[in-house]
This record gives C-alpha cells, sequence and structure tokens, in this order.
C-alpha cells in the first residue's frame, strides 16, 4: 500500500517561492505568512524582494537569485536551508510569456521561454527533489498553466513549456511518492498579472486577481490531491476539448479563438 500524500505544515519548516518579486508568487508568498509560514522568496529583481520582505521581516526573507542558473539554484537552496532550516513546502513558479511569439514561430523565442518555464523550474526540482527525499518529507507545487492542455493558436511556445510542466509533475508524482514527497501541479486561467496586462487583442474571460488566486493556491497546498486547477468553468471546457477527436477539437478551437478575440 502506497503512503498517504504529505501535506506540509509551517512547523515542519520553511516555505519557498521562486518568481517571488510580483504577481502570483509574490501573492502566494503573503499568503502562505498570512498562514504561519516563514518564506524563503526567490526572484531576479533584489530591489522587489527587498521591499516585500520588509513588510514582514520576521517572516519573509529575501534571496535574489535566476531560475536559469543551474549551478547557482543548488548554491542558493543550500544557503537557505542552511540559514532558515529545512524547506518543507516548495511553489515553483517563476515564467515566462513573450507576446512576440504571436507574430509567428521562431527557435530563438523556444529557447528563451523553456531556460525559464522548463529548465528553470528542473534546476530548483533538481535540488529539492534530492534534500526532501532524503528526509522522506516534502511537498512541491509546479505553476503549470490550463493553456497546457491544448494547442492554442498563437501560444505553441509558451503553452507547450506549461504542457512539458504538467508532465513532468505527473511523472515526479508517481516517481517521488514513496520517497515521502508529494507533487502538485496548479494549472490555472486568467490572473491579473503583467503577464495577462500585454495580452490586448482577446477577451480574458474569469480573470481573477493574484490575491484571490493566492488562496486559491494555498488553500490546495492544504488540502492535497494533485492539481490546483481554477477558474472552474475554463477547467471544465479545457478538459472536455482535450477529450474530443481531433477534428472536432480543431473545429471547436477555431469558434472559441474567433470569439475570444476582441473587435
Amino acid at each position: 500500500m502506497s503512503k498517504k500524500s504529505y501535506r506540509a505544515k509551517p512547523s515542519d519548516g520553511i516555505a519557498f517561492v521562486s518568481g517571488a518579486s510580483s504577481g502570483i508568487g509574490r501573492a502566494v508568498v503573503i499568503e502562505l505568512a498570512e498562514r504561519g509560514y516563514s518564506v524563503a522568496a526567490m526572484a531576479r529583481r533584489a530591489d522587489d524582494l527587498r521591499e516585500l520582505a520588509a513588510t514582514r521581516p520576521a517572516q519573509i526573507f529575501a534571496y535574489p537569485g535566476d531560475v536559469r542558473d543551474t549551478a547557482g539554484n543548488r548554491t542558493l537552496i543550500a544557503q537557505i536551508e542552511k540559514d532558515q532550516g529545512p524547506i518543507a513546502l516548495a511553489f515553483l513558479n517563476a515564467g515566462l510569456s513573450l507576446h512576440v511569439e504571436r507574430e509567428g514561430f521562431d527557435a530563438a523565442l523556444v529557447a528563451q521561454t523553456y531556460a525559464v518555464n522548463v529548465q528553470g523550474t528542473a534546476n530548483c526540482l533538481d535540488p529539492l527533489l534530492a534534500a526532501m527525499a532524503q528526509r522522506h518529507r516534502g511537498q512541491i507545487a509546479i505553476n503549470a498553466s490550463l493553456a497546457g492542455y491544448n494547442g492554442l493558436p498563437s501560444s505553441a511556445i509558451y503553452g507547450s513549456s506549461k504542457a512539458a510542466l504538467i508532465y513532468m509533475a505527473e511523472a515526479l508524482s508517481q516517481m517521488y511518492r514513496e520517497a515521502g514527497v508529494t507533487l502538485q501541479v496548479i494549472n490555472h486561467g486568467f490572473v491579473r498579472t503583467a503577464m495577462t496586462d500585454q495580452e490586448k487583442d482577446f477577451a480574458q474571460p474569469y480573470k481573477i486577481e493574484p490575491e484571490a488566486a493566492a488562496k486559491i493556491i494555498c488553500d490546495g497546498f492544504e488540502r492535497g490531491g494533485f492539481e490546483i486547477a481554477f477558474p472552474w468553468q475554463l477547467t471544465a471546457l479545457s478538459k472536455f476539448i482535450r477529450a474530443l477527436p481531433y477534428a472536432a477539437k480543431f473545429k471547436l478551437m477555431d469558434y472559441a479563438v474567433n470569439r475570444a478575440k476582441k473587435p
């Protein structure tokens, strides 16, 4: 019989959040602190991290770093555990969406996006999984997207990077369950961030504020289960489309995309 999935508590150790300087990451840092965690916040923008840490200096600690730096991530996560104690809960949130991909496919954009979204996540996963498996306890949540469910026109690069994260989370969840490490994936719709604010040509139904998203995400950390998906309307539609035969899927996707275009 497999072990019951581990769910982290503030008494078990600290939380770690990448991409913490703005948007969903920043909101989750604050929400976790509200729920009693000490939080190591990581992002490239050191000034924004320091401003965030200053809001709760006894609970939020700034660790500037770049998820693209493989060796640097390993060193940084080791330093966090040396300074603050074991990481019980990690939210791997750092991500990139380049609006210029709407203009056409470009291999350089693939490399740039995957370097953050896929390789950057892997660079954090590597040391976290090793440390948590050694302790036989840990929880890691990977921020993906509902965009990873289906091939969306004009989102071949971003969407496929998120699809890769969903696959990775599914595989690792099964690989590390017996080691006491819980893997989760967050598949969300539209959240108001600098990323979504750059989209001017399409409607963004059921768009919510990052603070509301953070509450849903942190509730999901506490509740457990593999997937944290919201809003339910877009989740249900995305899963329905994913199950269709390709001829029907492409016809429905064409209709949905045309409806979503702003006049």
